[in-house]
């Protein structure tokens, strides 16, 4: 397997047939994968994809999620290392990340869902991780986009992050997922409208001028450094959001070079940094990597990390109430550039 350079892989199967990979750093030992001694059944996923047709969104039906694992003790949790009386999802005394098939996925049989362990140490975060240990993520993202996206059954790599429990998170392990969506999303169709009528009208890239304009403006820039830019959207819909974009136009992370890595894992720790200081505690978040699709429109697609919080106050959240849930029209109580220059603070 073509893994990035620095980087070991090693693939293996759990008890029930599914899929688990390990990410070494390429100096570290080489890994003997264990056996998981579970003696799992094989999944049976129930998934169901329906069209609406007011809107031609598509709805996934997966009745099968609601048996999932719903924050277990931490003695319990499925995603730490295996040990005596808690064997896991990963079976092995310890582990760099690990990648493995969703137990309850949100897609079978077209698509598929991946758990992305950043860390074997429960009491971590993202934020808490070195650059290198970060950077170890993000190859693995890199390899994965470059896997799932050569599948024939999948449109859009979607690597992602939930953290808190506002946000709906079922374990508080370190991790994010990965979806490999069959269809594209509704974001993605109109983020590729705008991105199509921009470039039949100005001849050029919609994100790469809308990353020009914020570098230009500066107002709502967070922080930046020789490859990625950080900001708060003009428009931003959430009390905090933060854009991350390269400086160079490349639709998945699998085409950022080594420098690129290097810089956005330093420049997302710091935001990261940036955002538990608002509140003095960790900020619930949501991390979505935004990827060019597979196939269709790849070249109006700009690779980017969108970064948002439900928190608009340290005991406050945002919920979608009337105007947002039933007619999608977003009423903030936070202003943009204020946002930015909190953010800035943040940082000093």
């Amino acid at each position: 397997m073509n893994t990035p350079r620095g980087v070991r892989r090693t693939d293996t199967r759990l008890s029930d047939g599914r899929e688990l990979i390990y990410y070494d750093p390429s100096d570290a030992p080489a890994r003997v994968p264990l056996e998981d001694t579970r003696g799992l059944p094989a999944p049976q996923p129930q998934v169901e994809l329906r069209t609406d047709p007011l809107t031609g969104d598509v709805i996934t039906y997966a009745t099968h999620r609601n048996t999932r694992t719903y924050l277990p003790p931490a003695d319990q949790c499925p995603l730490c290392a295996s040990k005596p009386g808690n064997p896991t999802e990963i079976p092995d005394h310890d582990y760099n990340v690990a990648v493995f098939e969703n137990r309850f996925p949100s897609f079978a049989g077209p698509g598929r869902t991946e758990v992305v362990c950043f860390t074997s140490d429960h009491n971590r975060s993202f934020t808490d991780l070195s650059q290198g240990q970060a950077r170890l993520v993000v190859d693995t993202w890199a390899d994965r986009t470059a896997e799932l996206g050569a599948r024939d059954d999948v449109e859009l790599v979607f690597p992602f992050e939930n953290r808190g429990r506002e946000i709906g998170v079922t374990l508080s392990h370190p991790h994010g997922q990965i979806y490999a969506y069959p269809f594209l999303p509704p974001r993605m169709q109109n983020l590729l409208r705008q991105a199509r009528k921009h470039q039949e009208v100005a001849g050029s890239n919609l994100f790469a001028d809308v990353l020009a304009a914020e570098r230009k403006e500066g107002t709502r820039v967070v922080a930046e450094n020789g490859n990625w830019t950080a900001f708060v959207p003009e428009a931003a819909r959430w009390p905090v959001e933060v854009h991350l974009y390269p400086h160079r136009q490349v639709g998945g992370i699998d085409e950022l070079s080594v420098g690129e890595r290097d810089d956005f894992a330093e420049l997302y720790l710091d935001v990261l940094g940036r955002l538990d200081g608002l509140y003095g505690e960790p900020l619930p978040y949501i991390a979505a990597w935004h990827q060019a699709p597979v196939r269709i429109d790849r070249e109006l697609g700009y690779l980017h990390l969108e970064l948002l919080s439900i928190r608009r106050a340290k005991d406050k959240i945002k919920y979608l109430a009337g105007s947002e849930s039933g007619m999608g029209a977003f009423i903030s109580d936070t202003r943009p550039e204020d946002v930015a220059e909190t953010l800035r603070k943040a940082g000093q």
